[in-house]
């Protein structure tokens, strides 16, 4: 039986990646704690096909 917490895993993907056009996608995957953190997560990350620190976002 599957554990019932706060921590839940969420998906980060780049901002300034789909814009730009090129191929591929720059995603992470962290954990949150859902109590806490109710909003939606942004933080700044290394996108290796832009090879610079850009904006990741949550999504669903």
């Amino acid at each position: 039986m599957a554990k019932k917490g706060n921590r839940i895993q969420v998906i980060l993907e780049c901002t300034e990646h789909k814009e730009s056009g090129l191929p591929g996608m720059s995603r992470y995957i962290t954990t949150k704690n859902r109590k806490n953190t109710t909003a939606r997560i942004e933080l700044r990350k290394y996108n290796s096909v832009l090879k610079k620190v850009t904006l990741h976002k949550e999504i669903k």
